[in-house]
């Protein structure tokens, strides 16, 4: 058993020395050389090199510390360890890669391509139980204490302002725009790698700590929670099922609360096109 653990750990950390790879390649190969901010700290990262003249991913990698901190008081060292990982190696790679030079000096190509994989990249390190760090943790913070604030809604917040702030650093509203690009098709793209097309997730969670995972998920992620009665069909056991409708961009953390409260937890995910309801859409307003 503790082979087999160490064994996944090493896997999850491999993929993320990957995965870091590849971010670094977005940034360093297609976005930083042709003045592209996608939002977040990488965005600011950019903006600092051309006035600073220090290293991308060494700025990258300084901004994100006292982040990081603020994420170890706030949500401990267990979630952050890998995070700290992914961001040190995303650093390392960003710094090494920029020697090579831009792949295209093409800002539209460069702004597709650097967004596409700077997405594939974050979305290998979350689906390994990390984040990239930055606004990745801001969010989750202030949403801890306005929960009733939309996690999309304070990502496109805090990219529009770098990306505003790019174009006057830089002095050309073009260049701006290609930035937007960036962190619009980046956006949509981690989207559909982590969650597919749906809208939404329906999640059924059969724990021997419902009270427990129910709480959590109403304190922390603000969802909304329904207990069902069920029982076992060989041990007719009485049971409570969680019943608990997420967005797409909700999911992982929904699933973070469920292993870190009981790990043999069994959940079922399946996708809910359409929700009609409070916090979701009107039985009466018209279909677009």
């Amino acid at each position: 058993m503790k082979k087999r653990r160490c064994a996944g750990t090493v896997a999850k950390l491999a993929c993320m020395t990957a995965a870091a790879a590849v971010y670094g390649a977005g940034i360093s190969l297609f976005l930083d050389p042709n003045d592209l901010a996608p939002g977040g700290v990488t965005g600011i990262s950019v903006i600092l090199n051309r006035l600073t003249g220090l290293e991308t991913g060494t700025l990258y990698l300084l901004l994100n510390l006292p982040i990081l901190m603020l994420g170890v008081w706030k949500l401990g060292w267990r979630i952050m360890g890998k995070t700290a990982f992914a961001i040190a190696f995303t650093s390392f790679f960003a710094n090494r890669m920029a020697d090579l030079g831009p792949a295209t000096e093409d800002p539209l190509l460069a702004a597709v391509a650097g967004s596409v994989l700077m997405a594939a990249g974050i979305g290998i390190i979350f689906r390994a139980g990390a984040t990239t760090g930055g606004t990745d943790i801001i969010v989750k913070l202030i949403r801890r204490r306005f929960p009733w604030l939309k996690t999309g809604f304070l990502f496109q917040c805090m990219d529009m302002a770098v990306v505003a702030v790019s174009g006057l650093v830089f002095r050309d509203l073009g260049t701006a725009l290609y930035a937007l690009i960036a962190v619009l098709i980046g956006g949509r793209a981690l989207d559909y790698m982590l969650y597919g097309g749906d809208e939404a997730k329906l999640i059924y969670v059969i724990t021997e700590r419902p009270e427990a995972i129910g709480r959590r998920l109403l304190m922390e992620g603000g969802f909304g929670v329904t207990y069902l009665r069920g029982s076992g069909g060989f041990t007719g056991e009485e049971k409570q099922v969680i019943l608990c409708v997420v967005r797409r961009t909700q999911g992982p953390l929904m699933e973070e609360i469920v292993k870190a409260e009981d790990p043999s937890a069994f959940m079922i995910v399946t996708s809910a096109g359409e929700i009609y309801g409070e916090g979701y859409k009107d039985f009466f307003a018209e279909k677009l």
